[in-house]
């Protein structure tokens, strides 16, 4: 039995969507692979002064102390981790795309996951993005749901 066609749009954005999220992931991965043998502080320190920041002054000198603390070991499993995550992204923006119950599974799952941590924030303090970004995964996760049913009712009639 065919989706309808809204059905499948909405699904695809999200697949589309989800995708882009694992390109971008990859894209900053990388970027932090190609920094594993950088002097980071020295590179931080630089980056404050071409922002015409003051490097003594309190935020500065806190991004600078932090970046010459990542010694190449975290910084590989934060690429690493990156790396994981893109490659779940992009592998459900695949499965979204192609109609995978899996995927749909998974885009549900890891959608709501959020919900109350969205939910907690938006409580705590409310705005407008907040708002939004939780109203977007609320509808991921409402239109995952009515495709898993559609699935499930379908294959009742069959």
């Amino acid at each position: 039995m065919p989706r309808a066609s809204s059905a499948r749009r909405a699904i695809r954005t999200i697949a589309a969507i989800e995708a882009a999220k694992g390109v971008v992931v990859l894209l900053a991965a990388t970027g932090l692979l190609s920094l594993l043998h950088a002097d980071l502080g020295a590179l931080a320190a630089r980056l404050v002064r071409y922002s015409h920041l003051n490097p003594a002054s309190h935020y500065p000198r806190i991004f600078i102390d932090a970046a010459s603390q990542l010694q190449t070991p975290r910084l590989l499993w934060l690429a690493l981790g990156a790396i994981a995550y893109a490659v779940l992204r992009l592998l459900e923006g695949w499965g979204l795309y192609h109609e995978r119950a899996w995927a749909e599974w998974l885009a549900a799952g890891s959608g709501a996951v959020y919900v109350p941590i969205e939910l907690a924030e938006v409580l705590h303090q409310p705005t407008a993005l907040g708002l939004g970004v939780m109203a977007a995964n609320i509808a991921v996760v409402g239109v995952m749901v009515m495709a898993l049913r559609a699935r499930r009712a379908a294959a009742h009639v069959r």
